[in-house]
């Protein structure tokens, strides 16, 4: 059981740094997309990138605070057959996607900057997910 324990922390300590690098690529690698948007002299596309890897590192972090609300919810009620959620939860969880939603609409309209360089700059999270993965497979830590 002490084992099973002490697995479960190393574990959940990889998945922190995993998550910080995912977080910390995903602002260095919209910001690597806006300033070449800038040397191209297209300042409607570096302010969509840069625009769409901030709501990507927003989206990401709101997405990991709604999870570890979850794990904590199911940590304190591991002993029911049946874990019971706050609705907020799940609301918090909603409301993520609501307010990418409205500022990518808003950005669009507002700034008029091209849709697409909004969506590349939102990619910028997978393409961070890749890279941190790729990274923990080319050099795990024991």
């Amino acid at each position: 059981m002490e084992s099973e324990a002490a697995h479960a922390n190393e574990l959940a300590v990889k998945a922190s740094r995993t998550e910080k690098r995912i977080a910390w690529l995903t602002l260095i690698l919209g910001a690597g997309a806006t300033l070449a948007a800038l040397v191209l002299k297209e300042q409607r596309w570096a302010a969509g990138l840069a625009v769409g890897a901030g709501l990507a590192w927003l989206n990401f972090r709101l997405l990991g605070r709604g999870l570890d609300a979850l794990v904590l919810q199911s940590i304190a009620q591991r002993e029911r057959k049946k874990v019971q959620v706050p609705v907020t939860t799940y609301l918090g969880i909603a409301f993520r996607y609501a307010l990418i939603g409205l500022s990518v609409y808003v950005i669009f309209v507002c700034l008029h900057v091209p849709l697409a360089s909004l969506i590349f700059g939102l990619c910028s999270l997978a393409a961070a997910a890749i890279a941190a993965s790729v990274w923990e497979v080319l050099k795990p830590v024991a």
